[in-house]
């Protein structure tokens, strides 16, 4: 298999105005680097579903497409354009496998992607992307809805205060 190191690629424009789609090289780099694509393929076992196989080339084709904009499993499709899993690092599945991959997954697989969700954040505090010795919160469900009640437990909204040694 190929090494693939995404620090090593030239992007060259013949317009200074074209900027590449949502900016996928920094996510593509940051999935590389923490091997998320082996960790799928790792941890992900969809038994004998038709869509079991390769399923890190298509969980990062899923990831991709949402961080280009798509909402809908047909724009994944936008991925195939040109040379782009070149740069992503992975190949770039169609449309109609995503549909088959997604439908292969069963309750169970949702463990499995929070194995995978774990290593990734252990990898990643690994490297150094932690807080180090300083307190930190992961916020899951970062949603804000107004709740209506006098005594509704846990309503409040409280702004998080940051030490002085980190910017917020």
């Amino acid at each position: 298999m190929r090494c693939y190191n995404p620090d090593e690629i030239d992007v060259a424009f013949d317009d200074e105005r074209l900027v590449a789609d949502a900016g996928l090289l920094l996510p593509a780099t940051l999935a590389v680097g923490l091997g998320l694509r082996e960790l799928v393929d790792e941890h992900v076992d969809l038994g004998d579903a038709p869509g079991r196989a390769n399923a890190g080339d298509k969980a990062m084709t899923l990831i991709h497409s949402a961080l280009a904009g798509g909402q809908w499993i047909d724009d994944c499709g936008k991925l195939r354009a040109g040379s782009t899993g070149q740069v992503l690092g992975h190949r770039v599945v169609a449309p109609s496998t995503i549909g088959t991959f997604l439908r292969s997954f069963s309750w169970g697989s949702a463990r499995q992607l929070d194995r995978v969700s774990a290593q990734a954040l252990r990898r990643a505090w690994v490297a150094g992307a932690g807080p180090g010795a300083l307190p930190y919160t992961i916020d899951v469900d970062s949603t804000i809805c107004e709740v209506y009640g006098l005594s509704k437990q846990g309503a409040a909204f409280v702004t998080p205060r940051c030490p002085a040694t980190i910017r917020c």
